[in-house]
This record gives C-alpha cells, structure tokens and sequence, in this order.
C-alpha cells in the first residue's frame, strides 16, 4: 500500500503540473492539494516518531509536490501552511510512538493515495 501510494503521487508530480497561471489565482484543485500537504507534514511527524528511518522522505515529497505545482503568493503560503498544521497537530498530541499513531499513518497513506489518485484521474491529461 505504501509503495502505491508513492507510485502515484510520483505519478501526480508528473502530470498534475499546469501551465503557469496568474499569481494568487486558486485552482480548481488547490483545497485538494492543501490536504495534501497536511497529510505530507503529519507522515513526516509521525513516521520520524515511530522510527521509520526515513529521515527527511516527507519533507521531500512536500518540496517535489511544490517544485511541480509552481504556486506563489499566498497559493504557497497555504500549501505551506498545510504542511505545518500537520507536522504540529501531531508533534502537540504524540510523543512516541503509539498504536493510535500507527492508525493514523496508514490511515494518511490510504487518504493521500486517494487523493493522489482522484487528482490524476480528474486534472491528468
């Protein structure tokens, strides 16, 4: 399940990209993308915490999902944001690792998966 959903949000990187619009200007999928990016800073949060060892994996896959979607202004900002309202809602509830905590990773991936997927299907060309 892990490996699809990093098939297919490298698939969404990929295709999702669109030309470059006016700046400030919000796309029809931007509240998608911001979830999106909560879920990334909540995996990099709480698989850093249950000793995944994948040191900076998430942030990464925040700063690729960026680099292909291009946003600026306040678009950026938001997407940011998103990252770090999740990485802190989890660093204020969780400390260590915790069963609660490994639901919630497999329940992030199942919902970015979905994500990842809905996207592509609808703005892939």
């Amino acid at each position: 399940m892990f490996t699809r959903f990093l098939a297919v949000f490298a698939l969404i990187l990929a295709c999702a990209a669109v030309p470059v619009r006016a700046q400030d200007v919000a796309a029809p999928f931007d509240a998608d993308l911001q979830r999106l990016a909560e879920i990334l800073g909540g995996l990099h949060y709480l698989r850093g915490i249950c000793g995944s060892n994948e040191g900076n994996k998430w942030r990464s896959e925040m700063q690729a999902l960026i680099d292909a979607e291009t946003p600026s202004g306040e678009r950026r900002t938001r997407m940011m944001a998103g990252f770090n309202r999740g990485y802190n809602g989890f660093q204020q509830t969780y400390r260590s690792c915790t069963p609660a905590a490994t639901v919630a990773i497999r329940r992030y991936i199942e919902e970015g998966s979905k994500i990842s997927r809905d996207l592509t299907a609808r703005y892939a060309n």
